[in-house]
């Protein structure tokens, strides 16, 4: 399986399925470990921030000393349009760890494209969102919005905007759930809606997303414009 970003989200994901016994993880991100990263980001320490170490490489060896049947692979590099093929085409199923719609929006291409599976998950602040893709089964996320929203000052992004780290932990938590469901093939237990909470109002509502958007460019139409130059 693969893990597209090990910050926040990412972080949580891949620890909780290495303690499951998934048996191939790769895990893609180029940033490295800041000590503002710590109270959302599981595995990562003060002396991996002090030493400005790749989040992939901490990622890896927190994993390999949880589960070392569990073989980790790393790509030290950015999720896009040119890699985006490449990393997704041998896996079954594909989490996303990301902090931005536009990396999204690639990877919706891109699974798509390829027919692979793949759960969506954002947060901000204390509130989240959670869906689970299946091409041919389910609506994508361009049937939810045509193109990335647009982002006042950054705020579509976890760091200019703040979030509560407990509230990743959630997230992360149905997300691993979602991905085992494919994983063992228990495709009829996905989550058919698109979940949104709020972990500090303790508010949580599910949107019937159960059917394509009749006119969706990607899921419907074929037009990968986000992963196509």
């Amino acid at each position: 399986m693969l893990i597209v970003g090990v910050g926040g989200l990412g972080s949580w994901v891949s620890e909780l399925l290495a303690r499951a016994g998934v048996g191939r993880i790769r895990l893609v991100d180029d940033d490295s470990v800041e000590i503002t990263n710590i109270h959302r980001q599981a595995m990562y320490t003060e002396s991996d921030a002090a030493a400005r170490k790749p989040k992939i490489d901490a990622a890896a060896q927190r994993l390999r000393e949880i589960n070392g049947n569990v073989h980790i692979e790393t790509m030290c590099t950015r999720f896009d349009r040119l890699n985006a093929e490449r990393l997704v085409q041998d896996v079954d199923v594909v989490v996303d760890g990301t902090d931005n719609f536009e990396t999204r929006f690639i990877l919706n291409d891109c699974a798509m494209k390829l027919s692979k599976p793949w759960v969506f998950a954002g947060v901000l602040g204390t509130k989240a969102q959670m869906m689970t893709i299946v091409p041919g089964k389910t609506p994508c996320l361009r049937c939810l919005m045509d193109a990335p929203p647009a982002c006042d000052g950054g705020n579509c992004r976890c760091g200019p905007g703040g979030v509560l780290g407990a509230a990743v932990a959630i997230a992360a938590s149905f997300e691993a759930t979602e991905a085992l469901k494919i994983l063992s093939g228990r495709m009829d237990r996905i989550n058919p809606y698109l979940l949104v909470f709020d972990a500090w109002t303790n508010s949580i509502k599910q949107i019937d997303v159960s059917t394509p958007r009749a006119d969706c460019p990607c899921c419907v139409h074929k037009d990968f414009e986000f992963l196509d130059p």
